[in-house]
């Protein structure tokens, strides 16, 4: 979401050079795994992982959120929902760190690693992320579903080492079927993008999060469907927005696929990120169309839907998509937020929309 990248841009510079030194008692030690899916090749499921490590900052957490409540004028509600949502941006990255888990009930208790391209073990970059692949024989991962007893095809596994826990899940997606490649701002949660940088930043961070009306139900209609929630927003803000749209409100399960930020005021890496954040308009367009091309990609037999919204550049990059893969788009659906349909009917043409009620400039529903 580039309308919010200033903001970001405010609180990253908001952060004390010191922040490092922080007391082991106002810190937890933590591993995210972020949910993805396996695809096959040939005899072997591949899984692309991603992970990063860290550990809480609560005294920055506070401080941050104080800052914010004295200069956004944010009651209490806001100010818990703030120190929430910013928790992902204040945390103490924890680079050169092994990532080693296990399957949730194996009998064989094996270990596996994420390995990357270079066929090494990986280890945590200076930002705290690790990234790669495992892969497990579809023998051994039918036998890992059977003692989990898992009936729709997902795996969950847990790490604890050096101190540090997660859990994550994997879902196995078979060679044919259905998938769902859906966004998540104003298309299956309202944030006004539209309406501005103020509006955004308040349905960001400050208020309660609203699922948009009527697409829960929609997305249950597809049964038998994986989905793939790829989004504009920055992964610090996963946690939050899975909690809401999964856990909360019912959403499917699915992988997320979301934009990189570096967060590491000493290196140039991050600056770099901000930078782009700021002043690029393409960033979150290229990142989709890399991500989604990748998932269609991988499942050459598959059809999909890709679901999104008229407030950012969605139809765009659904039609990008369409013209790489036209043999495997079976429908694009846009929920209609700027109503397009009348003024610009020919950007929205060959897609099905869903009517939503017009976001204004300057003008947000919830005030």
């Amino acid at each position: 979401m580039k309308l919010v990248s200033l903001f970001l841009l405010f609180l990253f510079l908001s952060l004390p050079a010191v922040a490092e030194q922080n007391t082991e008692q106002e810190q937890s030690r933590q591993v995210d795994f972020y949910p993805t899916y396996a695809y096959l090749d040939g005899e072997v499921w591949v899984i692309p992982m991603r992970v990063y490590i860290h550990r809480s900052r609560r005294i920055w957490e506070r401080i941050t959120t104080r800052m914010a409540r004295n200069r956004f004028n944010l009651d209490s509600d806001e100010a818990a929902n703030f120190r929430d949502r910013i928790s992902g941006f204040v945390t103490n990255s924890r680079s050169r760190r092994e990532v080693v888990f296990t399957f949730d009930d194996d009998p064989r208790e094996e270990v596996y690693g994420i390995i990357g391209s270079d066929g090494l073990y990986q280890t945590t970059d200076n930002f705290g992320y690790a990234q790669g692949f495992v892969r497990i024989h579809k023998d051994r991962a039918k036998e890992l579903l059977e003692a989990q007893k898992s009936e729709n095809g997902w795996l969950s596994f847990r790490t604890e080492s050096d101190r540090y826990y997660g859990e994550g899940k994997i879902e196995l997606i078979e060679p044919e079927g259905l998938s769902i490649v859906s966004d998540i701002d104003d298309t299956i949660k309202v944030t006004e993008i539209p309406a501005g940088s103020r509006v955004v930043v308040r349905n960001t961070f400050f208020k309660d999060y609203t699922a948009a009306p009527g697409m829960n139900q929609k997305y249950h209609q597809y049964e038998n469907a994986s989905f793939h929630y790829v989004s504009g927003s920055p992964w610090q803000l996963f946690q939050p927005l899975h909690g809401f749209l999964i856990e909360e409100e019912g959403f499917p399960p699915g992988s997320f696929h979301m934009k990189t930020v570096r967060k590491n005021i000493f290196r140039l890496g991050s600056w770099s990120d901000l930078r782009e954040l700021a002043t690029d308009e393409k960033v979150t367009f290229n990142q989709k169309i890399s991500q989604i091309s990748e998932i269609v990609s991988r499942f050459p037999k598959r059809e999909f839907i890709l679901i999104g919204d008229s407030g950012e550049r969605d139809p765009e990059v659904y039609n990008e998509i369409r013209n790489r893969f036209p043999d495997q788009i079976k429908e694009i659906i846009i929920r209609d937020v700027v109503n397009h349909r009348q003024i610009e009917p020919e950007r929205l043409d060959g897609m099905n929309i869903i009517r939503a009620r017009t976001v204004v400039e300057g003008q947000s529903q919830f005030q």
